[in-house]
């Protein structure tokens, strides 16, 4: 059994709690937080320690995994601590809001000899696990274009919740705070972006960051691909897609969270098959929760002692694909992925 800990009990703490858990091989023992009001919620559903000192809690010889749920520009310091203390750290998306924290992160997880996973669920869901194995068998065969697109809402009072939401400092925007889920997704699928241009404006929220962008990105492969995002959409979220267009083959992947198979034409696969894919995931369309699988698989990672299968690094490539976005739409130009 694999020993996990909370920093930070805000919303999302509460996603990784029902996580652990229900995960296999993982044990909730301990929370921690600056506001002890915030942990209650937690030792009484869970029978956990709270903690409101971060060093204490690193003390702990029976933990083995922190679980940073934090606002993001607090991730680089608390996972510097954690790795220093030889545990493991699974920590909420991006990993950090600058590419020097995020290679903080990593540097002293490797020197620490410790396993870093960031928490891009969605790719597990059942619908993006039949699109990687669609693209990993090279059915659409070489690609065109593929489309992002983020149409949601967060009103103001989402923003209004906590003084840092919004913050480019603690938070960023939509591409940071939601897209970012979507950008990981264009990336495993695409493979790696080299260059970028994008747009953004802050049109309808009272925050610092963007809450409305869009983009377009050239891929190492020579593909393209569109990004649009949003929380300005009135009333309510109304779709998340993802599209893939390649000689061979095009596939939409779309609902109000990107759920369910709206297109599916590939060449190799007949209509008979082709509707199968589409009802086995009408059948089970959310699955286990993307939270569960990070958590079950850091677990069997320690266990089998190998990477996550959302690293660091996979981490730093999402990152980085927002940062480069961000400094187009400063500079009004086109921007160069390293």
């Amino acid at each position: 059994m694999i020993n996990f800990a909370i920093v930070g009990c805000g919303h999302i703490a509460n996603k990784h709690a029902e996580a652990i858990s229900n995960a296999e091989g993982a044990n909730l023992i301990a929370v921690c937080d600056t506001i002890p009001e915030k942990m209650e919620p937690f030792v009484e559903k869970y029978n956990v320690e709270p903690y409101t000192d971060l060093k204490e809690l690193l003390t702990r010889e029976d933990l083995d995994v922190i679980n940073i749920c934090t606002p993001s520009g607090h991730h680089t310091g608390i996972a510097v601590q954690a790795a220093n203390a030889k545990k493991h750290i699974v920590v909420e998306k991006p990993i950090a809001l600058t590419l020097e924290d995020a290679d903080t992160i990593i540097s002293a997880c490797k020197e620490n000899n410790v396993k870093l996973s960031v928490v891009h669920p969605n790719r597990f869901r059942p619908v993006m696990m039949e699109l990687k194995k669609i693209m990993d068998d090279d059915k659409l065969g070489k690609l065109s274009h593929a489309n992002a697109t983020v149409r949601w809402n967060r009103n103001q009072e989402y923003y209004d919740q906590a003084p840092w939401r919004g913050t480019k400092a603690l938070d960023g925007g939509v591409l940071m705070n939601q897209a970012i889920h979507n950008l990981d997704l264009l990336l495993w699928v695409m493979g790696d972006a080299e260059e970028v241009f994008s747009m953004s404006a802050t049109r309808l929220r009272d925050i610092e960051a963007e809450d409305v962008s869009t983009g377009v990105v050239r891929f190492k492969n020579g593909a393209l691909g569109v990004i649009e995002a949003a929380t300005t959409i009135y009333p309510k979220n109304l779709e998340e897609t993802l599209s893939v267009f390649g000689e061979t083959g095009s596939i939409k992947i779309g609902g109000r969270t990107a759920n369910f198979i709206e297109h599916l034409n590939i060449e190799d696969i007949n209509d008979e098959s082709s509707n199968d894919i589409i009802e086995g995931v009408k059948a089970d369309p959310f699955g286990k929760p993307g939270h569960q699988w990070i958590i079950e698989d850091m677990a069997k990672a320690i266990v089998e002692d190998r990477e996550p299968v959302v690293s660091g690094e996979d981490g730093r490539k999402a990152l980085s694909l927002v940062l480069a976005l961000y400094e187009s739409a400063e500079t009004n130009t086109p921007v160069k992925i390293n």
